[in-house]
């Protein structure tokens, strides 16, 4: 099963170098990955995981912007979208236990290896899809 993975940053976080590399990587390891580029809107984010229909949904942070998460999952579930969210990027300890309380699926931080990141996406993955059946 190849999965498509629909990486994102949301607010005014214009720093892409990180989640170019990721992009790249993530490719390279066989899945299919949709970035949407920079300055995205949680409604517009809403909208692309509605019309692509990925496995996974991926947000990358560097400049604070992982405080819209909870708007972003709050959304997805109004309208009844059941896919895993997964953030990246510079997330202080407290936030990541904050993120993981509003429903984040795993949070990665820089420095993890690129074969790190696919297995846990893989697994994070497997496991939605079991929960689905």
């Amino acid at each position: 099963m190849r999965i498509k993975f629909f990486l994102t940053k949301i607010g005014i976080d214009g720093h892409d170098r990180g989640v170019k590399a990721i992009t790249f990587g993530l490719r390279n390891a066989g899945m299919e990955v949709i970035y949407t580029g920079p300055w995205q809107t949680v409604s517009a984010v809403v909208n692309t995981a509605i019309q692509e229909d990925p496995d996974i949904i991926g947000v990358s942070t560097l400049g604070g912007d992982y405080i819209l998460m909870p708007e972003l999952l709050n959304q997805l579930s109004e309208k009844e979208v059941n896919i895993p969210v997964v953030i990246g990027g510079i997330i202080p300890g407290d936030v990541e236990k904050e993120m993981r309380k509003y429903g984040v699926a795993d949070v990665f931080h820089p420095g993890t290896p690129i074969e790190e990141i696919v297995q846990r996406i893989e697994k994070t993955v497997k496991n939605n899809k079991l929960i689905k059946k």
